[in-house]
């Protein structure tokens, strides 16, 4: 536990690092510097000295969004081959250099950009300049045959796994094939179709290269522990002599709209419940609809007073949860609806629900508190944006890339706290109310009675694995890579500079005399807390019949308290803008929390509530409980689940409670009652067996005054923690390997 909690702290510190923010008369700043290059590369820099770190990232102003039919896939195939090897960087050396000098580094792709980044000591960040502006300038000759044909293998094996062979995998791609019209930036999914991503050329993806990795179209920022006269001349040296790009048009908006109602249906081999997903066209982010829009979705399914929970969850029992949320992108967007039922249940009546709500929500609406919440919540959010040198980074680059001004952060806050309620019931009028939608249907095979009334065969093909396309290539010499004539001679890696002095935050410790331990950090420079109660014990403490107990009492704590109802609590958590949940691990049981400076002490009164004075509602037993049975339903179709679970079975071995799930399995759970949740809290909760580690901008002073009524009222019992067996090791190396049938 000693280095559990070290690590713990030094998490929630890294969530709180440094920066030289101040609020002022304007709101929250970060400082920074923006400037260009005579290429056109937009460099943005920020101080912060936090840390003997730095944060290298590049945006990259290219998506999906900007293939065409025919050639889709290409963004994200691309950004595989920008960790292979360029001209002066030899083949997986991106890796080897900066996991070497222990950083960290990774890339994505989106709709509408694509984001490269570095995570390393101080006195690595020239050679990790040298490396993005390497990929940036000069990787298009070293794209040979042979180098394309992985990584089109690669990629088409990830749609594979990750889409093609995954419960509900073509929903995505089915959906923004129907909402957006055809040739639409947005009709086809981020990874592309098979055919395209098979019949891609290197000549396709150079070209693709060409015009959209060019210094002109990114912008490059780095934050950190920098000197910034000494990063501006590296940048100049790296990256001034890469040519300027063709100009990249701007796009205007271009939104969409769906002339009838579309309901189609696949009959999924990898589903184990039926889901409905049900779509509105929808505004562009940063628009004031797109904001309304944002809180629409919270107001109509977050939270047990929301109308979706309500008729879906609570009162029909259609499913063990529902989500609306809106995706506004940079050209269009939309909102979603999204239901995974319980097992057997059809979707047409998951359909009516849905309407059943938007009825409730007409009628019964929402109070100025319920929206006051949400904005709490959403300020809490919006700290958490700068809560590292990487998020700094993220930001202030996207902004730059989507409005050309990376302290736009300010201006998208305001407008999100701006909306009113009536803007929010306007977008509901507007977007939804009576408006024509996209809906989707997913059953099981063989299930297809469970579909939507009036749902239409989608025509889906699921490949024959057996059958499997791959690019193969015939033996063949290496293609020879032509360098490009430099200033500079760029094949020489940058040294790394002297070793920085890393000074470890300072870790305060205590304890109460009810015997709680503990910890803290102290950082200013947020107005945040996190903070987490770690109760020794968890899944380990659990009987072998009742498996599952630890982490559904752990659950039922989160609904209500003697003095609250579900729903009550739940607005009291949300006006705090905090977020305060139980849960149950292997080990232990743990309460984070998450909140405002300023509301701590108000947290913790809360969380002695749910801690002292748990509701046991039995309604919302029976709701936790069937919630876990459909999961773990579910996850019969889910490969890392059941390998992991398998793998659990073969070291533990049948009786060690380690080798079933955390969550117990369908045969325990059925048999769990609420008292024996009861009776694991009364004899296993007990503060000789926790720790309290916080870190913010709070003092130790502070917090153990916070802390004097929960010392009072927690008084310590004997609990005796079983001995974890190590299982022996096997004779021999085995492979196992898990049918799932059909």
């Amino acid at each position: 536990m000693k280095k559990s909690f070290y690590i713990f702290l030094l998490l929630a510190a890294g969530i709180m690092l440094s920066c030289s923010e101040k609020k002022n008369d304007a709101g929250f700043t970060v400082p920074f510097e923006k400037y260009s290059l005579s290429n056109g590369l937009t460099v943005i820099l920020h101080e912060d000295k936090s840390d003997p770190i730095a944060a290298v990232a590049v945006v990259y102003h290219v998506g999906s969004s900007r293939e065409v039919p025919g050639k889709t896939g290409f963004a994200h195939l691309f950004e595989h081959m920008m960790f292979q090897k360029s001209e002066n960087v030899g083949e997986d050396q991106l890796f080897r250099l900066i996991q070497g000098a222990g950083g960290e580094l990774n890339g994505g792709t989106s709709f509408d950009n694509t984001v490269y980044y570095e995570v390393i000591p101080k006195n690595a960040l020239e050679m990790a300049l040298w490396l993005e502006s390497d990929r940036m300038g000069y990787l298009e000759n070293t794209v040979t045959t042979a180098a394309f044909a992985n990584q089109q293998n690669v990629v088409m094996n990830e749609k594979r796994q990750s889409v093609d062979n995954a419960p509900y995998g073509h929903n995505e791609a089915l959906i923004l094939a129907k909402v957006y019209p055809k040739g639409h930036p947005y009709s086809w999914d981020v990874i592309g179709e098979m055919e395209d991503l098979m019949n891609a050329t290197v000549e396709d993806v150079k070209a693709f290269h060409s015009r959209f990795y060019s210094p002109n179209n990114a912008t490059l920022v780095v934050a950190g522990d920098i000197n910034k006269d000494e990063v501006k001349a590296m940048v100049e040296k790296y990256f001034g002599e890469i040519p300027a790009g063709e100009p990249i048009e701007k796009r205007t908006p271009m939104p969409t709209s769906v002339s009838s109602t579309v309901k189609l249906y696949h009959e999924d081999n990898f589903a184990r419940a039926p889901k409905l997903t049900m779509v509105f066209p929808a505004p562009e982010q940063f628009s004031k609809d797109s904001y309304a829009l944002d809180y629409l979705g919270q107001l109509l399914s977050n939270g047990k007073k929301t109308p979706l929970y309500k008729v879906l969850v609570k009162n029909k029992k259609l499913t063990s949860g529902v989500n609306a949320y809106n995706m506004s992108l940079e050209l269009a967007g939309t909102f979603e609806i999204s239901v995974t039922a319980n097992p057997g249940v059809n979707l047409t009546e998951v359909e009516k629900a849905i309407f059943e709500a938007f009825e409730m929500f007409e009628k019964e609406g929402f109070t100025e508190e319920d929206l006051t919440a949400l904005k709490a919540r959403n300020e809490t959010g919006f700290y958490n944006n700068f809560s590292s040198i990487l998020s700094k980074s993220f930001t202030l680059g996207q902004y730059q890339m989507f409005r050309d001004d990376p302290s736009f952060y300010a201006q998208d806050f305001a407008g999100q706290q701006s909306v009113t309620s009536e803007e929010i019931r306007n977008a509901f009028q507007k977007y939804i109310k009576g408006k024509n939608y996209v809906m989707t249907s997913f059953v099981p095979k063989g299930e297809v009675n469970l579909i939507a009334e009036g749902s239409v065969d989608a025509g889906i093909v699921e490949e024959d694995l057996a059958k499997a396309a791959e690019i193969t290539l015939t033996a063949a010499s290496e293609e020879p890579i032509i360098k490009t004539p430099t200033k500079i001679d760029r094949s020489v890696q940058p040294p790394l500079g002297p070793d920085p002095e890393v000074t470890l935050p300072s870790v305060w410790t205590g304890s109460l005399s009810n015997g709680m331990k503990l910890y803290g950090i102290k950082y200013n420079e947020l107005p945040l807390v996190q903070y987490s109660i770690i109760l020794s014990g968890g899944h380990l403490l659990d009987p072998l019949d009742k498996a599952g107990v630890a982490s559904l009492t752990a659950s039922l704590m989160n609904e209500g308290t003697a003095n609250k109802t579900p729903e009550e609590l739940e607005d009291a958590i949300r006006l705090l803008g905090a977020s305060i949940s139980f849960s149950g691990g292997t080990e232990n049981i743990t309460v984070r929390v998450s909140t405002l400076a300023r509301n701590f002490e108000k947290t913790l009164a809360l969380v002695e509530e749910m801690l002292f004075e748990p509701r046991w509602d039995e309604e919302q037993f029976g709701l936790a409980k069937s919630r876990v049975i459909n999961n773990l339903k579910r996850n019969k179709a889910n490969p890392s689940y059941l390998a992991s679970n398998t793998l659990n079975g073969l070291i533990f071995g049948q009786g060690n409670i380690l080798a079933v799930e955390t969550a117990g399995t369908e045969e325990t759970v059925s048999l769990i009652t609420i008292d024996d949740l009861k009776d694991f809290y009364s004899r296993n909760f007990s503060p000789s067996l926790a720790e309290f580690i916080v870190a913010g901008n709070i003092d130790q002073q502070k917090v153990e005054a916070a802390l004097a009524g929960l010392n009072e009222k927690w008084q310590p019992k004997d609990v005796s923690l079983p001995e974890i067996r190590v299982p022996e090791a096997p004779e021999k190396s085995q492979i196992y390997f898990v049918d799932v049938p059909g």
